[in-house]
């Protein structure tokens, strides 16, 4: 028989089980837990828009014109008439070399033309007189014959003293270097005193026009091949007159205030990339744009009409890595869709095949749901995007047209 404390202990530790067992739940047997709520998704309904796509593929500035300042004789650079980096017309004077020894030559080659020219008046007058007195027999044939020959040489003489003196007269004028295109003209390789040779390698300074300016870059013939294909069968269209326009967009995010258009598209694919060279022009009249800088040339691609653009949380990866995204049916019930995507516009997908307009996708809530499960649903609200299309190593931009 229990005593009275033993009584009290046993109650009091069936009392303690009674209370474990409810905080860790209902024991096995005593019924299943109470159902859950229906998962609530927030679902974008998708419409067609009409979208123009840009490529954006890195750039270098080049010259339109570009000219090396060198000397065509040997001499003295007696000054230098310029500033470095300052802007110089076609025919300024950049350089002097000394012209003493030049102008030496030329006056040596004038006299010698005088001289030859006072020759020829003396022959020219007495093989004149000899073509009379042949006439009356006052000389013979033979005299009359040699003085026309002497004429002729005297003619001669004249005609290689003029050039001679034309030839010193450029290489007198050739001590005065001008610069050969009007542009910005760089840092100069030699000094006044310096000695410079007709030909030298190393130029003077160079001279490069910097308005307007080329842009160069490449684009790979692969997507070249593929934006002719979408324009010839309708699925871009192009809206460009007078050559595809294009933006810079330099290394700090800022666009180049002006637009420029397209003007050279190479016809010989590169064997070693695989690209396609591209050119465009552009106005720089504040001189931003400078030779060799790097920059990110935007280029217009086409329009594509009832384009499908969705947002990027609501693209996933099944297990072989290929996009799909869930759809709310009219039943209110998940349906899994498999999807090609063509490009990222911002933070949203340029989907080509597994939606259409009007589909209801999830957006958000995907991680409480599987295909088969009937869900509820509210609107996406989407953040603001920045337009930004990237498409086979090449980033795009997306406008909504009007």
């Amino acid at each position: 028989m229990s005593s009275p404390k033993q009584i009290i202990i046993a109650a009091a530790s069936a009392a303690a089980l009674a209370t474990l067992l409810a905080a860790c739940g209902k024991p096995a047997g005593m019924g299943a837990p109470p159902a859950q709520g229906m998962p609530i998704v927030s679902v974008m309904t998708l419409a067609s828009q009409s979208v123009a796509l840009t490529s954006e593929l890195p750039g270098r500035i080049n010259a339109v014109l570009s000219a090396d300042v060198r000397p065509q004789i040997t001499g003295l650079v007696r000054s230098r008439n310029f500033v470095e980096g300052g802007d110089v017309r076609a025919g300024s004077l950049l350089y002097e070399i000394d012209p003493a020894t030049y102008r030496a030559t030329y006056n040596n080659a004038k006299a010698s033309l005088d001289k030859a020219v006072a020759s020829l008046h003396t022959a020219r007058l007495k093989a004149r007189r000899y073509q009379e007195l042949v006439k009356i027999q006052a000389v013979s044939e033979q005299d009359n014959d040699d003085i026309q020959a002497t004429l002729q040489q005297d003619e001669a003489d004249v005609e290689a003293a003029q050039a001679t003196l034309e030839s010193a007269r450029i290489n007198l004028d050739y001590t005065r270097i001008t610069a050969p295109i009007s542009g910005r003209i760089g840092k100069s390789s030699v000094t006044a005193g310096a000695l410079v040779t007709a030909d030298q390698t190393t130029a003077l300074a160079n001279v490069q026009q910097l308005d307007p300016i080329y842009v160069d870059f490449t684009q790979s013939s692969n997507v070249l091949l593929r934006l002719q294909r979408e324009l010839a069968n309708g699925t871009l269209s192009n809206t460009s007159h007078g050559g595809a326009t294009v933006s810079l967009i330099f290394d700090d995010g800022i666009r180049y205030p002006i637009i420029g258009t397209l003007q050279f598209s190479d016809i010989t694919v590169d064997q070693n990339t695989g690209t396609v060279n591209l050119r465009a022009k552009f106005a720089n009249p504040a001189h931003q744009l400078l030779p060799g800088m790097f920059v990110r040339a935007e280029i217009e691609e086409g329009i594509q009409d009832r384009a499908l653009l969705v947002p990027q949380p609501a693209v996933s990866r099944d297990g072989a890595g290929k996009p799909v995204a869930f759809v709310v049916t009219a039943a209110n019930k998940i349906e899994q869709r498999h999807l090609v995507t063509d490009r990222a516009i911002g933070d949203q997908w340029l989907v080509s095949s597994g939606l259409q307009a009007g589909d209801r996708v999830v957006v958000e809530g995907i991680q409480k749901i599987r295909p088969g499960v009937e869900v509820k649903t509210v609107p996406y609200t989407a953040a603001a995007r920045t337009p930004d299309t990237t498409n086979a190593g090449a980033v795009a931009s997306a406008k909504k047209l009007p």
